[in-house]
């Protein structure tokens, strides 16, 4: 409201105060996308209402409409003449170029996410977010950066200030990088005893019989991640195999992601090249359908982004999981957040009918996009 409430002295002043509304305006479509994809329908429309304790929850599929619509807006809103946050904006250092690059490839994410279950709007939506101008390379992450002492990232919190040595990383994972030789091993993980080795998932894992999180992504200003170039090279890689007009073949725009994973997590062109010549990770001869190829391939790369990786998994069906022990089936793995507590007991009535709207508040109900 502060920004609403000044009244610009000149032309310029005008143009930086709708730069930084239309970027506050991406990151709150950034931020109710999030929220969808955890739960479904949330309270969207009286979310913001200050005066309205007692949201209703909207449709999870009309909010994602409505978002391509805000998204829209606030894109046509940005001047890259002029500025914005300056050095107060910690992404992007007030780069409004940057920032329309971000809006157009949160835009693709929003309309791949849309493709099982409204391929006419996920199309025109991610064709024009691909002509707007999305990541061109990794210099356009959009990366947030931690703070040592007094915003520590979220891993540093749970795996070293929490006191708890007992995370491990899972053989989920492990065991699929190892089966396919990945150079991005010694970067997601320690040696123990010379191997990559993974806690048996949803098991008891003895910390000092396993590898470890290297000591550089527990550190406290670890980065987070909010978008980057390989995801959207995903996103296009999956467009193009939809036959969706994305600038390039689902081949080379698959071969581009992983290639762009390798080297921003410290590998090498000949690392890339030597990976995707093998026949199970190469486009053309790796097992299954694109889901597969491609739903496999961006969940190794989202390593340390959770719901990216969740949502890929979800989307694509790939890669498979292992079973954890304390569920008897793979229909039994959760596919959404159930809502938080406080709004069960807060926001009941609310709550009530969302739940009822959504075919219940269950672990097993899927989100509106998840239809395999």
């Amino acid at each position: 409201m502060l920004i609403e409430a000044t009244v610009p002295t000149s032309t310029v002043a005008e143009i930086e105060k709708a730069n930084k509304l239309a970027i506050i305006e991406l990151l709150n479509v950034y931020a109710f996308q999030n929220l969808v994809d955890i739960f479904g329908d949330v309270p969207y429309s009286e979310a913001l209402d200050i005066t309205n304790i007692s949201p209703a929850y909207d449709d999870a599929a009309e909010i994602y409409s409505d978002l391509i619509t805000r998204l829209d807006a606030a894109l046509g809103n940005l001047d890259a003449s002029e500025g914005s946050f300056g050095a107060a904006d910690l992404i992007y250092g007030g780069d409004v170029a940057l920032w329309k690059k971000f809006g157009n490839s949160l835009k693709l994410k929003i309309g791949i996410g849309l493709s099982d279950v409204n391929n006419t709007l996920a199309k025109s939506t991610v064709e024009s977010a691909v002509t707007g101008g999305v990541f061109t390379s990794s210099d356009d992450n959009a990366l947030f950066p931690f703070m040592t002492a007094t915003h520590p990232n979220p891993l540093y919190e749970d795996l070293v200030q929490s006191g708890r040595n007992d995370f491990v990383p899972a053989n989920t994972i492990v065991d699929a990088m190892n089966d396919l030789s990945d150079p991005r091993r010694p970067f997601y993980f320690t040696l123990y005893n010379g191997e990559y080795v993974g806690g048996p998932y949803g098991y008891e894992s003895p910390y000092q019989s396993y590898s470890h999180i290297p000591d550089y992504i527990a550190a406290p200003d670890f980065h987070g991640f909010v978008m980057t170039y390989d995801e959207v090279l995903f996103y296009r890689a999956e467009a193009a195999a939809r036959g969706y007009s994305v600038g390039g073949t689902v081949e080379t725009l698959y071969n581009s992601a992983i290639t762009e994973s390798i080297l921003w997590w410290g590998g090498t062109s000949a690392e890339a090249t030597t990976y995707l010549a093998q026949p199970s990770v190469a486009y053309a001869t790796a097992t299954g359908t694109y889901k597969q190829k491609i739903g496999t391939q961006a969940w190794i790369a989202f390593y340390t982004r959770g719901i990216e990786g969740y949502n890929i998994w979800r989307r694509m069906d790939y890669p498979i999981m292992n079973i954890a022990s304390l569920i008897t089936s793979y229909d039994e793995i959760p596919v959404r957040f159930t809502y938080p507590v406080n709004e069960q007991t807060l926001n009941s009535e609310s709550y009530t009918a969302a739940a009822a709207a959504i075919g219940g508040d269950l672990i097993s109900t899927k989100i509106f996009w998840d239809v395999n």
